[in-house]
């Protein structure tokens, strides 16, 4: 049985075009993302959840390829282009997670070493009570 949870076409839409179009702004980049990737991801992990997601996103609900607001509104215009969009599509679509294989997990320090070098990253360990040793 697959396992799906609905999501506000904006913040769908957010993944599928790269532009930041939902209200809830980055929590519903993080909450997208998170669920579809079954991860809790690190921020640096973003951009390449969305290179994951945005297909998969689209693949899931075909009808929404091509569907990108055009890059000269303001904010105002911008808000009605989304709902415009809502009533065309639905204010909410099913989403389901990435089948096995479209994410590859990793440890975050690990791939944020691989990013920037891993002379540039410190790990500090902390005990339980949150304190650095």
């Amino acid at each position: 049985m697959t396992t799906l949870r609905t999501f506000p076409l904006a913040d769908i839409l957010t993944m599928t075009t790269g532009r930041l179009l939902s209200p809830r702004r980055m929590d519903a980049v993080y909450d997208l993302a998170n669920w579809m990737t079954g991860d809790n991801l690190m921020t640096h992990q973003l951009p390449r959840a969305a290179d994951a997601c945005g297909p998969a996103l689209l693949a899931q609900h075909p009808q929404l390829q091509g569907i990108e607001p055009p890059h000269d509104l303001d904010v105002p215009n911008l808000m009605a282009w989304v709902a415009n969009a809502e009533r065309e599509h639905g204010e909410e679509l099913p989403v389901v997670p990435l089948a096995e294989g479209q994410w590859g997990r990793r440890n975050p320090i690990e791939e944020l070493c691989d990013m920037i070098g891993p002379e540039r990253v410190y790990v500090v360990p902390v005990r339980e009570d949150g304190e650095a040793r």
